[in-house]
């Protein structure tokens, strides 16, 4: 078996293989791409996979180009898509690919004095001047109807129990892609295209355009889409929400937390798919958490590892920061250390209060802070009584009645943390 299939293969990375592909890989250094397609300026953790499979090859010797989806993303594949998707303006889709190529750059090599160094690539550069009279002619004649409607991102979409449709746009998205792969044969020699177990009939209509117009072979596999063990859709947040590889987006301490908290199955899946981890050290882990759940040491080294890959080694020292401040023992001196973004990123849905930054200066009596300014207590009596029942906490540290806060109490220049007992929290915002 070729050892880049053969890595892939106990990574759970595996899915369709066309016949010929090992053969290819074992053969000659291979170029081969995967398709980003730009809806947001950020990718999140389920274009991960896809970006893993392009390291992957790099690291076998392979060279890994990322084709950024300039011109597709005008119109938006349609594969797994119930409804059509809004068209993006050219301002706004240039954002987007330019955010998608400065993460990718971070996982690749793209030091041209290496014999495989990665190559980013926009199909916007060779879609924008091509007519529609000579895609039709040079492109669309290769390709029959029936062809294109066999895929199942189009039959999905046409059957009788769909009521949305597909508008000629999206039909053509296919021989769009299909052409990518075409042109990037004729120019870059690049043979192999990767992509998730949905993209096979856009992948597979790419090799068959280049036999029909070239009688060229080229090459095609795809992975498994990720799920977790329940069945539920992976990455996606507790509330819904996306997670994002930009921190601005998704913070560190919420990127970390979400990776610690994956069940223990889906623990022993994602360590493999998700770190460049080696076989034997992950069956370690996975054995030694077996006899130890309770510890959750796999979370905690997927977490990790995955972490500082995304968003690198200071930010994940900052996620775990915040994770001993809302779990662990930590002080005031902890709390003072994170920055703004992380700290409302620990303290998410917090009640809180707005004071001004005057009042602060000058010195604001704890148990109006507690009751009149915030609201947190419902009276100063109430403040008075938990003062003295010694329940009352500022940035997790114990404080008496005559307290008085002061600038020496802010985080982040703008915030305070108040608590009654151990986990009624509030915030007062400072400004």
């Amino acid at each position: 078996m070729n050892p880049l299939i053969e890595e892939l293969t106990w990574r759970g990375l595996v899915h369709n293989i066309m016949p010929g592909t090992e053969e290819q890989l074992n053969k000659e250094m291979t170029s081969g791409y995967v398709g980003f397609d730009p809806t947001a300026d950020s990718l999140h953790v389920g274009s991960l996979v896809p970006i893993f499979l392009l390291v992957h090859l790099q690291r076998h010797g392979h060279r890994p180009i990322a084709l950024v989806g300039g011109a597709t993303g005008f119109i938006g594949d349609p594969t797994g898509k119930a409804a059509e998707r809004s068209l993006l303006d050219e301002e706004t889709l240039n954002k987007y690919v330019a955010g998608i190529k400065a993460q990718l750059s971070r996982f690749l090599d793209f030091d041209t004095n290496n014999g495989n160094s990665a190559l980013l690539v926009n199909n916007y550069d060779w879609m924008k001047d091509f007519s529609f009279i000579d895609f039709a002619r040079n492109v669309g004649k290769h390709i029959t109807v029936n062809y294109m409607m066999a895929k199942d991102s189009v039959k999905s979409r046409l059957s009788s129990e769909s009521n949305v449709g597909m508008s000629f746009t999206e039909f053509t998205y296919q021989l769009i892609q299909g052409y990518d792969y075409l042109h990037l044969y004729k120019e870059l020699g690049v043979k192999l295209q990767m992509g998730g177990s949905d993209q096979w009939g856009n992948i597979t209509t790419g090799t068959e355009l280049i036999r029909r117009t070239v009688q060229g072979e080229a090459f095609a596999f795809t992975c498994p889409l990720t799920t977790k063990a329940d069945g539920t859709k992976f990455g996606k947040s507790e509330g819904g929400e996306n997670i994002w590889l930009d921190k601005n987006r998704t913070s560190s301490y919420k990127f970390y937390q979400f990776w610690l908290n994956q069940a223990d199955a889906d623990a022993e899946r994602y360590i493999k798919i998700y770190t460049f981890l080696e076989k034997e050290a992950i069956d370690d882990l996975i054995e030694r958490h077996r006899q130890e759940p309770h510890l959750r040491e796999l979370q905690r080294k997927l977490a990790t590892e995955i972490t500082i890959l995304v968003h690198g080694v200071d930010e994940l020292r900052k996620a775990e920061k915040a994770s001993q401040v809302l779990f662990g023992k930590s002080t005031s001196e902890d709390l003072k250390e994170l920055d703004g973004d992380t700290f409302l990123s620990v303290f998410e849905g917090v009640p809180q209060a707005t004071v001004s930054k005057e009042e602060i200066e000058v010195g604001l009596d704890i148990v109006a802070a507690l009751a009149e300014k915030s609201g947190f207590l419902k009276s100063n009596s109430e403040a008075r009584r938990e003062l003295k029942a010694n329940s009352i906490s500022v940035n997790k540290e114990k404080i008496v009645e005559d307290f008085v806060l002061t600038t020496e109490n802010l985080i982040a220049d703008k915030y305070i943390l108040l608590q009654k007992g151990k986990k009624n929290y509030f915030i007062l915002i400072v400004e």
